[in-house]
């Protein structure tokens, strides 16, 4: 059913600058903030600036490293890095309603072989409608439409009884450190919605992620002599195969918000290193992976299954029996989070996205990979993500989005932030 739009979301949609929301876009793509880079604190600063500009009560600051990464709650973290700045910025309230969140990260994973872009990756590519550059999808679109809904609001002179709190975040790609950082100092709320690409949909859920290591030991010898040694890649081999048949288990009666994918939770082995001598023998190796969470799972059981795997397999095996692999858990560890069920900002989002594109209401979706959603959501605070971008694009060298499905994202998040603070 469609809602009659009032004049003050009529004020704000029409406050919306189109062109600044591809001039923005350009300009923050090209700014390579790759994922604990010095980049990434460069475009933190950049954005302060601009929110200062804005008139907000703008906090940023620089994150305590160790304090966080000492705390039992630490999700972790890949990337090397020296620092991490937190950035929140909130609008004055008339009253004292609710406060809603518009959270996204400004980090982006490498660009991984340039020869496959065509061209650089952090210098913008237009193509009609579309933006080609790393980072495009996931989620400086997100990022830009946040920045273009607060932009129009405070740009229409709205009055709100509660507060709008844009919260921008590093370390979303390994892990969570910087919105983990951002709940730590305070910075909480009644409602988010991150802007992550959705594709169309709405996600209300959010599979977990942890990253594993396994290091599988070997028998060193001259590679003419190889029947005396014991391969580390082929005492592997049992070990992956077994990986395979645990992610076919932990897939049957997935929960229906992630029925839709062909593999709810996967399972993925990364990276495999082994040997350092080609005549030699390899006496280890290592393979580092992601095991999948499902949606209401204790990260602490998901860990101690694929253990188990691994030990099982192991004590099945002539080497590996006198011979254990050890398994162990660097990296980013996503837990799972959802939405709870029922709450109404599931249907004011699709209800505003209705309103403004005529179509039917999104549909409702988990989605297989970690976020920053898990973090807000074990802080009490109701999240879910909607932002423009097709997620199958993201991490490759083909990312790219659309300026058209951008401003539609900032549109309905104009109508669903200030449906959110009851402002009509």
């Amino acid at each position: 059913m469609t809602t009659t739009i009032s004049s003050a979301e009529a004020a704000a949609l029409q406050a919306i600058d189109e062109r600044a929301v591809a001039q923005d876009l350009i300009e923050i793509l090209a700014v390579p903030s790759i994922t604990g880079s010095p980049a990434e604190s460069e475009l933190q600063h950049l954005l302060a600036a601009r929110l200062d500009r804005l008139g907000l009560d703008t906090d940023l600051w620089s994150m305590d490293l160790p304090a966080l990464r000492g705390h039992p709650g630490f999700p972790g973290t890949e990337a090397p890095r020296e620092e991490a700045w937190g950035l929140v910025a909130t609008t004055p309230a008339a009253g004292d309603g609710p406060t809603v969140i518009m959270q996204a990260h400004v980090d982006v994973v490498p660009p991984g072989d340039r020869r496959q872009w065509g061209s650089d990756p952090f210098v913008p590519r237009v193509d009609g409608d579309d933006i080609h550059a790393r980072g495009a999808c996931d989620m400086k679109a997100g990022l830009v439409a946040n920045l273009a809904a607060l932009s129009a609001i405070r740009a229409a002179g709205i009055r709100l009884p509660g507060r709008i709190a844009a919260h921008f975040v590093v370390s979303e790609e390994d892990g969570g450190l910087g919105a983990f950082g951002t709940l730590q100092r305070g910075h909480t709320g009644d409602a988010c919605i991150i802007t992550e690409p959705t594709g169309g949909t709405v996600i209300t859920a959010n599979a977990g992620a942890l990253t594993f290591r396994i290091e599988v030991p070997g028998k060193a010898t001259h590679a003419s002599t190889r029947y005396a040694g014991v391969s580390a890649i082929d005492a592997y081999l049992p070990l992956h195969a077994a990986l395979a048949r645990l992610e076919t288990r932990r897939d049957v009666d997935a929960d229906a918000l992630m029925a839709g994918y062909r593999i709810p939770y996967p399972l993925a082995v990364g990276i495999v290193r082994a040997g350092d001598w080609a005549s030699t023998v390899p006496d280890l190796l290592v393979a580092e992976g992601r095991l999948g969470v499902r949606l209401g799972e204790d990260p602490a059981a998901a860990r101690a299954e694929l253990e188990r795997c691994i030990a099982d397999t192991a004590a099945a095996d002539p080497w590996l029996r006198d011979h254990p692999p050890t398994v162990t858990w660097p990296g980013g560890q996503f837990a799972s989070g959802r939405l709870p069920a029922g709450h109404p900002l599931h249907d004011l989002v699709r209800g505003a996205h209705a309103d403004i594109t005529g179509e039917p209401r999104l549909e409702n979706r988990g989605a297989p990979y970690g976020s920053d959603l898990r973090l807000y959501a074990a802080a009490g605070v109701p999240t879910l993500q909607y932002g423009p971008g097709d997620v199958r694009l993201a991490h490759s060298p083909f990312e790219k989005v659309s300026l058209a499905e951008t401003v539609r994202v900032t549109r309905t998040l104009v109508l669903a932030v200030l449906r959110a603070l009851g402002t009509r």
